[in-house]
């Protein structure tokens, strides 16, 4: 009898071998190579400095059009104030009024010292 149980622990311990030899080993695959991960991250690079670019350029042409329109409203001012300046020119200039204030400074007219100068 001893013969007979020897040979079934002999056939336990084959088959609990066989038990440990079938794990399988699974190979995980990578969803992205890693030249992939490098183009990827390249990519968001350019976009993101693409990006602050567009908008450090659009501040800038901001900023410059608020400028313009500062200058304009200042010339557009000055143009006003140079055209009332000449207005008060002309009203000035007239004959009727150089004639009263040379008469207030006590000139007067003599004719044949007169001389005509056309403009």
């Amino acid at each position: 009898m001893s013969n007979l149980a020897y040979k079934i622990n002999h056939n336990h311990k084959y088959q609990e071998e066989l038990t440990v030899k079938k794990k399988v080993s699974v190979n995980k695959k990578a969803r992205f190579t890693l030249g992939e991960k490098c183009l990827g991250f390249l990519f968001a690079c350019a976009v993101l400095f693409g990006a602050t670019e567009i908008v450090s350029n659009q501040i800038a042409i901001y900023n410059t059009n608020i400028e313009i329109q500062q200058i304009e409203s200042v010339i557009e001012g000055q143009s006003k104030q140079n055209n009332d300046l000449l207005v008060q020119v002309k009203e000035l200039s007239t004959y009727e009024r150089i004639w009263g204030k040379a008469q207030e400074l006590g000139l007067f007219l003599n004719e044949d010292n007169v001389k005509v100068v056309v403009d």
